[in-house]
């Protein structure tokens, strides 16, 4: 069985607010992100980690995307 990612216009208010923060951000809404919304409370807790990681430290946040894009190419993941 397969999840299809929600738009924001099948989504809650809340979780259309947390969307929205994401376009304004990064210029778009991570499919993994689109998927979780299927369950909102989880989405946006995850969300909330994923914020306080890139927002927080003294690593830039263009840097740890660099890392994280690294980490996914040695792991051989399509994501």
């Amino acid at each position: 069985m397969r999840l299809s990612r929600l738009e924001r216009s099948q989504v809650d208010e809340a979780t259309g607010e947390v969307f929205d923060e994401f376009q304004k951000t990064r210029g778009n809404v991570p499919n993994m992100f689109r998927t979780m919304a299927r369950r909102p409370d989880l989405m946006r807790t995850a969300a909330a980690h994923m914020r306080a990681l890139m927002t927080t430290g003294t690593v830039s946040p263009k840097l740890k995307e660099l890392v994280i894009v690294r980490t996914s190419q040695l792991n051989h993941c399509e994501y």
